[in-house]
């Protein structure tokens, strides 16, 4: 296998600056997730990584090579599009085969193969047939079988999952981890869906204008976001973000007044905490419940502290109705702190 490297990258499309300075290391055998919105570069530096997009400036390596100015086909990396782009005049068992074919091996190493990705994947039943008599998730599952069967230590996904439904999403996303579990090759893989993110990802880097904004685990990315944006792209409901000041170790924001990060006296903060860290019943902030949701698994309610509102998680069972007046208890250790001006996480000094 081979780790994967991005230093210093950028590429330009005409006046736009598509990806900026990016620099990350992959580690061998790692699954690393590119994570954020729509037009944030992840798919550009997926693409670069291939081969399909010229680098403008900046260095990629695949193992110890810098692999920056070679094609494609000499970059020895697989590739599952959102499309799968499997060939519609072929049976599985050909679409399989063909990557390797093109390397020219052998007809018994290619039947070995091909078996052996078609049980990894659950496909035996499916060899003779074509793609147009399967399902969404089947088409999907032979694209992934026709990468993994050849060599390439890279296997780089571009949202495979998006062409989905729900459930099949679901079903696709534990198949596609236990399957990295298996063949521990080195992954890149692309998504816009952070619950696929959170789920499926050794590491994530979060990805915003052409720029990675924070890269760490998915427990760390969740529970310590580098910056409002991580904070609010993240989580379903996203994190909260209540507006105060800190004044004498205090942060003191309309309608509640809460312990704050020390050493910040006169600036204007932010405090951000994820809807289930936030207790009903006594506490220091004081609300007005605007709207109950029961989920079944729990209860969402958006209530208003002073002119801001907030989402909080409450019990499966809860009592709470809509307009009425409660009291909530942030969980201290969960809570962000935020420059409200620069929307960064603050480091409170030593």
């Amino acid at each position: 296998m081979a780790s994967v490297g991005f230093e210093s990258v950028r590429k330009v499309f005409g006046k736009t600056m598509a990806l900026r300075d990016v620099d990350l290391l992959v580690a061998d055998g790692e699954f690393m997730v590119l994570l954020g919105p729509s037009g944030c570069g992840k798919t550009t530096l997926l693409r670069c990584l291939a081969g399909l997009e010229q680098i403008d400036g900046g260095t990629v390596r695949i193992g110890d090579r810098d692999v920056s100015d070679l094609a494609p086909r000499h970059r020895n990396i697989a590739m599952v599009f959102q499309s799968y782009a499997v060939f519609p005049h072929m049976k599985v068992y050909d679409n399989i085969a063909f990557g390797l074919r093109m390397r020219k091996k052998s007809k018994e190493e290619i039947q070995k193969r091909v078996r052996e990705g078609a049980e990894l994947l659950q496909l035996e039943p499916f060899l003779d047939r074509y793609p147009g008599q399967l399902s969404g998730g089947q088409r999907q599952r032979v694209a992934v079988a026709r990468a993994i069967v050849t060599d390439s230590p890279v296997l780089l996904m571009d949202e495979p999952l998006s062409n989905l439904d729900a459930l099949l999403r679901l079903h696709a996303r534990a198949e596609l981890k236990r399957l990295h579990g298996e063949v521990k090759r080195t992954t890149v893989y692309v998504t816009h869906d952070q619950i696929e993110a959170l789920s499926m990802g050794d590491r994530i880097a979060v990805m915003r204008d052409g720029q990675i904004v924070q890269v760490d685990t998915p427990g760390v990315i969740y529970d310590r976001p580098a910056s409002v944006f991580v904070g609010s792209f993240i989580g379903s409901p996203p994190m909260n973000f209540l507006k105060c000041v800190a004044r004498n170790g205090t942060a003191v924001g309309e309608g509640f007044e809460i312990p704050g990060p020390p050493g910040m006296d006169g600036k204007k903060l932010l405090m951000g905490i994820r809807p289930e860290s936030i207790r009903v019943g006594e506490g220091p902030l004081q609300a007005r419940v605007v709207v109950v949701e029961p989920l079944g698994s729990h209860t969402l309610l958006t209530a208003r502290v002073g002119s801001e509102l907030l989402k909080v998680v409450d019990d499966p069972d809860s009592q709470v109705r809509a307009d009425q007046e409660i009291r909530l208890a942030p969980e201290s250790h969960k809570i962000r702190w935020m420059n409200a001006e620069s929307g960064m996480a603050v480091q409170a000094p030593s």
